[in-house]
């Protein structure tokens, strides 16, 4: 199986099933000289990981990180970084009703016919539980752009199902199992106590951002910085679109207001999301996501076995009735991979380049 690396010069290399012995990745290129520990990335994992509330799978791993390789000292080496996140509470037996069947809305169908067998525990490589390593992974690729460039990273749920979620503030958004940017929750929690009593799932919206991103982030035509946001995106298990800045909206919007205008204090608007012709602007990177329901659920459907008989699935185990409640952290990780990489592919290239006149400011204060 080839594609399991993300990246070029900040190359993260993922491994591990979701019911095997761990998980984890090699990074290989994070610059040498910067002080690493396990505390810098457990955050993160923390943050991403199951059994934290009564909205999630009830799988209960602690997801504590190991650092093999790559720092010396507390310090990165610039040598290849093995990350590890052993797996201690998995529950195979969960599965062995479906070892002759295909689950609809997973890659049991699919793996099987492309490599003539599958592993059925939890999916798999295709389980959403390899998203871990790359959140560790990010981890390391958020705390060396935050000291090399100030740039930070934010996400938060705008919608679950159909419960479209104002915006009120970021502060709101660790303070709730949601990754919502709201004070009450009430009504989210009632819709997911709803869907589980259904034995259904549901689907989300997600938006990332980042901060204090360098102007001139980017290689156009074909490695555009939008570009490849929207790759890394889809890379995470369930998502089914990707919107830059204004996104769909577009298509309603004139020229004379789509067009983010300039002026010597800085941006008018943000329509570009923050990348023009595939280079970043200095603006805020502005994502947004789809996540797909989930498609382990309870209640029956038609499917078939790998004889080709019809037949009829219920999945059983722990599964999240919503998976984009946990998926913010992973948004966040992808996107600091991305920007990571173009950072050190622009260092590379353009270091010496300079400008008489500065980049204005990211937006009109």
């Amino acid at each position: 199986m080839s594609g399991n690396t993300f990246g070029t010069l900040f190359a993260v290399t993922n491994f591990g099933e979701s019911h095997g012995p761990a998980i984890g990745c090699v990074i290989d290129g994070c610059p040498p000289g910067m002080a690493l520990s396990e505390a810098d990335i457990q955050g993160d994992l923390d943050r991403r990981r199951p059994g934290t509330s009564k909205f999630v799978t009830q799988r209960n791993e602690p997801d504590a990180v190991e650092i093999l390789s790559g720092v010396y000292e507390g310090k990165t080496t610039g040598t290849p970084i093995a990350l590890l996140i052993r797996n201690t509470d998995q529950r195979s037996k969960d599965y062995g009703d479906i070892l002759q069947t295909f689950r609809p809305g997973h890659a049991d169908y699919t793996y099987f016919h492309k490599y003539g067998l599958r592993d059925p525990r939890g999916g798999g490589r295709s389980s959403a539980r390899l998203t871990a390593p790359m959140v560790a992974a990010g981890a390391v690729a958020k705390k060396w752009l935050a000291e090399k460039y100030g740039t930070t990273f934010h996400g938060c749920m705008t919608q679950i199902g159909d419960l479209v979620i104002p915006f009120e503030s970021w502060d709101h958004v660790p303070n709730n199992p949601f990754f919502a940017p709201v004070a009450d929750v009430s009504a989210l929690e009632a819709y997911m106590g709803e869907l589980r009593k259904a034995g259904d799932s549901c689907g989300a919206r997600l938006r990332v951002t980042a901060r204090n991103v360098p102007v001139g982030l980017g290689e156009p035509l074909f490695d555009k910085m939008d570009a490849d946001i929207a790759f890394a995106m889809m890379g995470i298990n369930a998502v089914k679109g990707v919107e830059i800045g204004a996104g769909f909206a577009s298509v309603t919007q004139r020229g004379t207001t789509h067009g983010d205008s300039l002026s010597p204090q800085g941006f008018r608007s943000n329509n570009a999301g923050g990348v023009l012709g595939g280079i970043s602007t200095g603006q805020d990177l502005e994502v947004s996501i789809a996540i797909k329901p989930t498609s382990s659920i309870l209640s029956p459907r038609e499917s078939i076995d790998i004889e080709g008989r019809s037949t009829e699935v219920v999945t059983k185990g722990r599964h999240d009735p919503c998976v984009g409640i946990r998926a913010t952290p992973i948004a966040e990780a992808m996107l600091a991979l991305v920007v990571m990489e173009h950072a050190l592919r622009h260092r590379a290239q353009c270091a010496d380049v300079n400008l008489v006149v500065s980049p204005i400011q990211a937006s009109f204060l």
